[in-house]
């Protein structure tokens, strides 16, 4: 597949995807989504490969999703294209892969690229790091995010962070359990992680995500849910318009006339 929005390397055990949509902060669209999904098809189909390593470039993690599209879309007569249930299906993806899914994070993340760390197994970030879920101000709600959300961080932390929509820092990530790993040097502490997980096998991870997913509350009624409200809300004129106003006039929600 000739990849348009990601970068692939393959070593060893280890594939990596580096989100490559500099020009848009590594927001995500369709074609996005495909492209993970395309790499997760492939290297599930070998047990060569242990490890999926996701990370981004010039300074932006993952930002979430991309309203030029849905401008654009809107702009055209039409629905917009991003949907709720591809961007679920990826979560659910990490989640439940027998590959190790690690976030390697060196930048910004916000809205749906929290979903995208909430749902690996493991996180690992510098300290310039920085973390916020923006929907509110948008009139949108992290809906797809809060299920791998709260899982990680608790129920009041997660609807504190989406009241507030404060970014918080790389060491408050780390202390309410957003980030598992605080490192200096993400490149070392990568292969600390990796030489530790080598010693699990691979048909011991499927059976471990499988075993604590039934340990939780996710299943595919809160799944539905979360996909069914972002559908909704998306959908929402004042919402329309804020995402058109930005994208055209770059105007904020909150900036006044």
């Amino acid at each position: 597949m000739n990849y348009q929005t990601i970068l692939v390397d393959y070593n060893n055990d280890v594939a990596t995807i580096t989100f490559n949509r500099v020009e848009k902060r590594n927001s995500m669209n369709d074609q996005l989504l495909i492209e993970i999904n395309h790499v997760l098809d492939e290297i599930e189909k070998d047990d060569k490969y242990r490890f999926l390593v996701l990370q981004g470039k010039e300074g932006f993690f993952c930002t979430g999703m991309d309203f030029e599209q849905v401008a654009q879309d809107v702009l055209a007569g039409h629905e917009p294209k991003f949907t709720a249930n591809n961007y679920m299906t990826t979560l659910k993806r990490f989640n439940t892969t027998a590959k190790v899914v690690i976030a390697k994070v060196d930048g910004r993340v916000l809205a749906g690229g929290m979903g995208i760390v909430a749902a690996c197994d493991l996180v690992l970030a510098t300290e310039q790091c920085q973390f916020g879920l923006s929907e509110a101000l948008w009139g949108l709600l992290p809906a797809n995010v809060m299920p791998f959300l709260i899982r990680r961080v608790g129920y009041q932390k997660a609807y504190v962070l989406t009241l507030t929509a404060q970014n918080i820092s790389a060491q408050t990530a780390y202390e309410i359990h957003l980030v598992d790993v605080l490192a200096k040097n993400l490149d070392e502490a990568l292969q600390l992680v990796l030489k530790n997980c080598r010693r699990v096998t691979g048909d011991t991870v499927a059976e471990m995500k499988s075993f604590f997913r039934k340990m939780w509350i996710i299943d595919e009624a809160m799944e539905n849910t979360a996909i069914e409200e972002l559908q909704r809300l998306i959908k929402k004129p004042v919402v329309l318009d804020n995402i058109k106003n930005f994208v055209l006039h770059q105007k904020l929600p909150w900036d006044k006339d």
